[in-house]
């Protein structure tokens, strides 16, 4: 589906939600039918879930299969083709639904993940309701989970690595874990999941928990002060250029360039890390309860992440999100990169792709591998910018619409950015999350949160070695600034990892020798 003249719309998921009900049951029967047919599907078929699931993350190949020079994977995050690959990714998916006998005109649904719906309930239900009915018959939701009908081994690390699964695994989300590479590991998640065994109360948690990381916030003085992740998708439509927009890493560097007084940028790839987070097993920190130790969904890594259906929902919006920047700005028919800069080689933050050259530059004209046109040649992003024209698709209304008629906000002049530097990923087992707090009288807020989606084994990777630094800029907007007269004594910046917090981290200026620092901290 390359060129149509007929343009075919993804709705929003609510939307055939309401339509089901309603009595309009067809649209999510033929979703949830075509779903149920490429889960069916041999492994080794093309249009199977397993295998499209599997281009993400594991089952690794190429040179990735057991050598640690490169990612495994063909995702590409922390670069310029994170939009551009995931928009080809999904078509292919997209493709692979219409496949199923009877589902030709089927069309990847978005979660809303900004509208009211989603803010107030968390994840639509058809991606969380045990069961479905479908040609009268009752039978799992084929949007829930997936259960392997292939194992899944990492030779990276050796015997028993982490992120290994059998055939007949079934992928799992906030509360529980799906860590059963190992036996120790087995036997910890089997601990930890006999603590859960309500499925309906798990979807609860999970529900709650996406509500929180959407609208969080804190009230400083009587006054609200938004934390959450529905402002970063609407802060990241703000984003000047696409290189930054495109990726953490490009604009990690950005703002590392601004001055001092000046806004932070947020580029797509931050709030999308975050719902993976929220999905996978992290909680907003110390917000609204306690939280649960040892939940690790498989979308909280990017390994496995690419095999729970909900991924797919997911990065629809974020899809979305990006065709409403590029309406924004002008962009819907070509796209800019900064060439050289940050975030457009092959070896930033997570290594080369299978056949990417390690070291080599990042183009608009770079292969989105594995992925292939009719005639036979690769993808790159000059054939996927415009989604209508191109692609022959396009988006329903929704949330974030307001955000595109809306000029681009000024910067925020003489502001306050938390900023967070030097922070070493390879000790670090997975994602985690950077936490910044600020301590006014007696009391300590939250300030932001930046989630950091990484990969399971860090330490072994060989080009992720030489890009291990991570680097958070959290903007005190909000405050007064007569609250903010001593900065520097009065912030706090936290780690939060799959094992441990990591001890607490002061300014530069404290008492803590510069030695015994884990990360730097700075506020200007």
């Amino acid at each position: 589906m390359e060129t149509n003249n007929e343009l075919r719309i993804r709705r929003s998921l609510h939307e055939l939600q309401d339509d089901y009900t309603k009595g309009n049951k067809k649209p999510l029967e033929y979703l949830m039918r075509a779903w149920k047919g490429i889960k069916e599907l041999p492994p080794d078929n093309p249009q199977s879930f397993f295998m499209l699931g599997g281009y993400h993350g594991e089952p690794f190949r190429g040179a990735g299969w057991g050598n640690n020079s490169y990612w495994g994977g063909y995702c590409n995050h922390g670069n310029i083709l994170f939009p551009t690959w995931h928009r080809v990714y999904l078509l292919k998916l997209e493709e692979a639904l219409q496949s199923i006998p009877g589902c030709e005109e089927v069309m990847l649904p978005y979660w809303d993940e900004t509208s009211d719906e989603s803010l107030k309930n968390g994840i639509p239900w058809a991606l969380t309701k045990k069961d479905f009915v479908l040609d009268g018959k009752t039978i799992p939701n084929p949007l829930r989970s997936f259960v392997f009908n292939k194992n899944i081994t990492d030779f990276i690390n050796g015997d028993n690595p982490n992120y290994s699964k059998p055939k007949g695994y079934e992928t799992v989300r906030y509360p529980l874990s799906g860590l059963v590479g190992s036996e120790d590991d087995r036997k910890k998640t089997e601990a930890h999941n006999a603590k859960f065994p309500d499925y309906d109360k798990n979807v609860e948690s999970l529900n709650q928990n996406i509500v929180n990381w959407l609208t969080s916030y804190i009230v400083v003085k009587g006054k609200r002060i938004e934390t959450n992740v529905k402002k970063k998708y609407t802060d990241c439509l703000d984003a000047p250029n696409y290189t930054v927009f495109s990726n953490t890493t490009s604009a990690q560097q950005w703002n590392a360039d601004l001055d001092s007084s000046m806004m932070p940028i947020v580029s797509l790839e931050s709030p999308h890390n975050s719902i993976h987070l929220a999905v996978g097993g992290f909680d907003v920190p110390d917000y609204d309860r306690s939280p649960i130790e040892g939940a690790n969904g498989d979308m909280g890594e990017n390994d496995t992440a690419g095999l729970d259906p909900i991924f797919y929902f997911h990065h629809c919006f974020v899809d979305r999100v990006f065709w409403l920047w590029q309406k924004k700005h002008g962009f819907t028919d070509y796209l800019e990169v900064i060439a050289e800069y940050p975030g457009t080689n092959s070896v930033d933050w997570q290594g080369p792709t299978p056949g990417t050259a390690p070291n080599s530059w990042l183009t608009l004209e770079s292969s989105l591998d594995p992925f292939k046109k009719k005639d036979g040649k690769a993808y790159t992003s000059l054939d996927c910018i415009n989604i209508e024209t191109q692609l022959g698709y396009t988006y329903s209304h929704g949330s974030l619409e307001e955000s595109v008629e809306r000029e681009v906000l000024q910067q925020e002049q003489n502001i306050k950015v938390i900023r967070v530097s030097g922070i070493n990923r390879a000790p670090i087992r997975g994602s985690f999350l950077v936490s910044a707090y600020i301590n006014i009288g007696d009391k300590r807020y939250l300030a932001g949160t930046e989630a950091v989606l990484s990969r399971w084994s860090v330490q072994y990777c060989a080009n992720c070695q030489t890009h291990l630094e991570v680097k958070a800029f959290i903007p005190l907007h909000g405050f007064r600034a007569e609250l903010l007269e001593n900065t520097q004594e009065q912030i706090e910046v936290k780690i939060h990892t799959r094992d441990e917090l990591l001890p607490p981290q002061p300014p530069q200026g404290s008492d803590t020798t510069d030695e015994k620092k884990l990360f730097h901290v700075e506020v200007q």
